[in-house]
């Protein structure tokens, strides 16, 4: 493509998805519930991908109910390749395209290794979601956006945890999976360039969702003290970075990892 004159891009539209066919999996609570609906708020057509349908149900009626796209859930486990196959395969028959992919699906897992069982299942099982999960999912719908021709945006969630290591609680298997997708996030990048495909990934920090909520007033006190800006993220707030990374806004960014703690990993 070479150098091309600027056009100037009119910001007037310019973070726009109307007529945008995306897939966030994990997008029935939580992180993912955030960016999907971040995205339906700004025009895209969402297909929810998880494996609580009850949960994704809720949701799309909710969009159907609030915004102008189309909205549709599918079950998935995203460890298994022929149900993220058939999934992906149901949403291009639904929509006839994905220009979107939101890797955000995941577990955490808590815990020394060395108390782990000796066949280090929570090891297996949280690499297996969280890694190889989102390469699954990245095989697959970047293939289709390679030969369909048109480009596209793939964004991983990954997790200020991928550069750091976050204390009390241990959380090995986390960290190595989170650090890893950081970087198959820029190897990606690399790769699919050419295709006009681009892979970027969010990188959240203490996030208040329904499992933060959870939390006693006194560990999240205790967090909170340690965070530049003085509280946790919001999942709309998440969802504003995944509109920007899916938005032609963003089309020369690429093998970035954003991250969006309030500066908790700059203070620690």
């Amino acid at each position: 493509m070479g150098i091309v004159k600027d056009p100037i891009m009119s910001q007037e539209g310019a973070y726009c998805l109307k007529g945008k066919n995306a897939i966030v999996t994990g997008g029935n609570r939580g992180i993912g519930l955030g960016i999907a609906t971040a995205f339906a708020q700004q025009g895209a057509n969402v297909g929810i991908m998880c494996r609580n349908q009850e949960s994704a149900k809720a949701a799309v009626a909710e969009f159907s109910e609030k915004y102008d796209g189309t909205f549709r859930c599918y079950a998935v486990d995203i460890s298994d390749m022929q149900q993220c196959r058939d999934a992906v395969a149901a949403f291009i028959a639904d929509f006839g395209s994905v220009d979107i992919l939101v890797n955000n699906a995941g577990v955490a897992v808590a815990g020394d290794v060395l108390d782990m069982d000796e066949d280090l299942t929570d090891w297996f099982h949280c690499i297996d979601i969280d890694l190889n999960g989102a390469m699954r999912m990245s095989y697959i719908v970047g293939k289709y956006m390679r030969d369909a021709g048109k480009g596209g945006k793939v964004i991983n969630i990954t997790s200020n945890s991928g550069a750091i290591i976050n204390k009390p609680v241990t959380f090995a298997p986390y960290h190595a999976a989170k650090a890893a997708l950081n970087h198959l996030t820029r190897d990606l990048a690399v790769e699919w360039g050419k295709y006009g495909i681009n892979v970027n990934a969010i990188a959240p920090g203490y996030t208040y969702t329904d499992m933060a909520a959870k939390m006693p007033d006194e560990v999240k006190d205790e967090i909170i003290e340690k965070i530049p800006m003085g509280r946790f993220g919001q999942v709309s707030e998440i969802g504003a970075l995944a509109v920007y990374l899916a938005s032609e806004a963003s089309n020369i960014v690429t093998g970035v990892v954003v991250t969006a703690d309030g500066g908790y990993s700059l203070a620690v």
